[in-house]
């Protein structure tokens, strides 16, 4: 038995096919009841293209392939940016010392370096060059855009950057309040806003710039 959606997109093939225009369609189903949520995408389905027959648009998919690429490069992308703040952070702890911190504090850097340092030898390449090969094939063929794990995990990492950046705003206004603000941990601050700001800009960007596309 059909579902309402698929009584809906058989009946603007349909229409389509028939010569109706899209302003008449659209008339037509809102007066039947159809919401625009519903009309909008059913009409979008389908190219606006001087052709006998409707042409279907591209719709998302999803690719066991492109799910490995997607994923190992988000991951990368994830280990890089954690280890790059640590290592960083690292840095800060041995420019400021804490004079709360003993010899134990000091080996605990050096063993947290080598392992930020090992991360981003290793996971910052595989990233970029992951990242180089879907920029290629996205260039090459535009309707990959449409992958769905390439979206999903855009939105995911949009979302872990804007948490990032919300709970980096609330320790620095709660240190502001308690009036606890130090170079060291001022410095912390801007190390998360840096990674997480630019991560969730170049990402944002890259939606924006798609939609404008079309």
């Amino acid at each position: 038995m059909a579902t309402s959606t698929e009584e809906l997109q058989r009946f603007v093939r349909e229409a389509l096919a028939q010569g109706q225009g899209r302003d008449a369609i659209a008339a037509a189903l809102a007066h039947a009841g159809w919401p625009p949520e519903q009309v909008e995408p059913a009409l979008a389905a389908y190219a606006d293209t001087p052709f006998p027959v409707p042409v279907p648009r591209p719709r998302p998919y999803l690719s066991p392939r492109e799910a490995f690429l997607y994923l190992l490069m988000f991951a990368t992308l994830y280990l890089s940016a954690w280890h790059l703040g640590s290592l960083v952070f690292d840095l800060i702890n041995r420019a400021l010392p804490d004079p709360a911190d003993g010899a134990y504090a000091a080996a605990a850097f050096d063993h947290s370096m080598r392992w930020s340092v090992a991360t981003l030898v290793v996971a910052l390449p595989v990233f970029l060059l992951v990242a180089r090969v879907l920029s290629r094939e996205l260039a090459a063929t535009p309707a990959k855009r449409l992958s769905a794990v390439r979206r999903w995990l855009t939105y995911l990492t949009l979302f872990i950057a804007a948490v990032a950046l919300v709970g980096d705003l609330i320790a620095l206004v709660y240190r502001l309040l308690g009036g606890e603000l130090s170079l060291r941990f001022v410095l912390k601050v801007l190390v998360v806003g840096v990674i997480a700001g630019g991560v969730f800009s170049y990402y944002l960007g890259e939606l924006r710039r798609e939609e404008r596309e079309g």
